[in-house]
Order: C-alpha cells, then structure tokens, then sequence
C-alpha cells in the first residue's frame, strides 16, 4: 500500500511506501493520472519504481527542484537502458534528470557544455552510450530541444554509474587517465591516433582493464616484459611512462607485466 505524497505529472507519483517506510517514485504511464495528495492506493503492477536515497535534501525537496517531465525523461532513458544492458541502479534517476534539466536549459539558450573526453567515453562506455542516444529522442520528444553530443557523453557516466556502481566522478575520473594516457603515448611515440578508429578503441579498451586491474591489485595473465623491452625498447619506454603516471594518478603501483603488455598492445596497434 502507498500513500501519495506529491503527482508529479500524468506519468509520476511521490509515494510513501507502507511496507518499507521509504519514500519512492513511481513512473509509467498515465499513473499519476486522477490521484491526490494524501490518498492511499495499491501497488501499481507496471510501474517502475525509484527509490531516493539522498541524505542531503528529503524526498519531496529533490522532487520539487526539479521539473517533472525531466524525471520522465531520466526513467524512460533507465528503462531503455535496462532493456538492453540488464538492471541499473536506481538511484541515478534524480542525478540524471537533474542533469537533463541543465542540459535542456543550455539547448534552449544555444549554450554548450564541451565535453573533453566524449571520444574516450564513447569508447569506454560503448554499450552505456548507445543507451544514452536513445536519450536524444526522448528528451527532444518530451522536451521539444535537441541535445549535444557533448551531453549525452555525461548521461553515459549517469548509466555507467547504475550499472557498475561506480559513482560519475570515478568515471569522469577513469576517462580523463585513459585520455592522458592516449595523449602521452601518442606524444612519446610521434604517432597520432584517430578516435574512430578500431585501434584507438582497443587502446582505449586495453587502458581502462589496466586501470581496473590496478585499482583492484589483480595481475594480468601476460608478462611479456622481457619480450617487449628487447624487441620494442621505445615503445617499452613509452609504456613505462604511461604506468609511471598511472602509478601517480591513482596512489598505487602498477604490476610489473602491465608495462609489456602495454607496449605489445601500443606496437600492434601503430603496426595495424
């Protein structure tokens, strides 16, 4: 049984959940249609349901900063997400449709957010930012505005964040080492890389696993080390500095093998 707290829209209800004493938001359609605050009702069967975990502002006060067709729009793009990458926390609905409510606002007044990494996310994040496209229709349906490619790399870091558990700023964070990563490579080698390209993604792809081996002291399976540091001494180098700088960046060190592995990888990749 809930007890309604707010309608949010035709679509939305602020709901207080009897059972668990939780605050929630329920999404689909036409559910807010005909409610009072105030009311009890059942559990709505096709209804998606949000719970709000902010120990910054109540439930209401979140819900209330916000315009409600952003909040539908966040759900739809969860929903949309979910049908193709499997269940995502919840708890990136408010963060999102906050963000969307920015990202609309810019749109409307021919401002941009430039999004320095948006080549890297998209590589990092392919399946997440298919997800976030279908973000464009969504938000141009219920918003009438067109958004940038620029903002649906951030919404990517929003679906990433329900689906891995990693909060945005770690993903921010994991993109921007793996750009400069590119770049150093890139300068050390006097070699440019294209961000649509197959090797620039599997670089990409290949950096981010040795961050999150890393970060998560595991080792990789490959040590070809002395291998890659006769054959391929400057690239060798090149590999050395990249994990020097990983090692810096992230507080930890960078397991012996990594280097070689990155070297080999980086050599195929100028060699394809």
């Amino acid at each position: 049984m809930y007890r309604v707290i707010k309608v949010l829209n035709n679509n939305g209800l602020l709901v207080l959940d009897g059972e668990s004493g939780r605050e929630v938001i329920l999404l689909g359609n036409g559910i807010g249609f005909g409610h009072k605050t105030g009311e009890r009702m059942e559990s709505p069967g096709e209804a998606k349901r949000y719970e709000l975990v902010s120990r910054q502002a109540s439930a209401l006060q979140q819900v209330n900063s916000i315009d409600p067709v952003f909040i539908e729009a966040a759900g739809r793009i969860i929903e949309a997400a979910e049908s193709a990458m499997g269940p995502l926390s919840h708890d990136i609905l408010i963060p999102m449709a906050d963000h969307i409510a920015l990202a609309v606002s810019r749109a409307r007044e021919n401002r941009e957010l430039p999004n320095p990494f948006k080549y890297d996310i998209k590589a990092l994040f392919a399946g997440e930012y298919q997800a976030a496209t279908e973000g464009i229709g969504i938000i141009k349906e219920l918003a009438g505005v067109s958004i940038s490619e620029d903002e649906v790399g951030y919404i990517t870091l929003h679906i990433h964040a329900g689906l891995s558990r990693e909060n945005v700023a770690a993903a921010m964070e994991v993109a921007r080492l793996v750009q400069d990563s590119i770049r150093l490579i890139e300068k050390e080698m006097d070699f440019g890389l294209a961000s649509d390209t197959l090797g620039y993604n599997r670089l990409v792809s290949h950096i981010r696993y040795m961050i999150a081996r890393t970060r998560k002291g595991e080792r990789a399976n490959l040590d070809m080390e002395d291998d890659a540091k006769k054959s391929f001494p400057r690239t060798y180098e090149a590999a050395d500095h990249v994990c020097q700088n990983m090692e810096q960046r992230l507080g930890v060190k960078v397991a012996p093998e990594e280097r070689g592995f990155l070297a080999i990888h980086i050599q195929r990749v100028m060699q394809a």
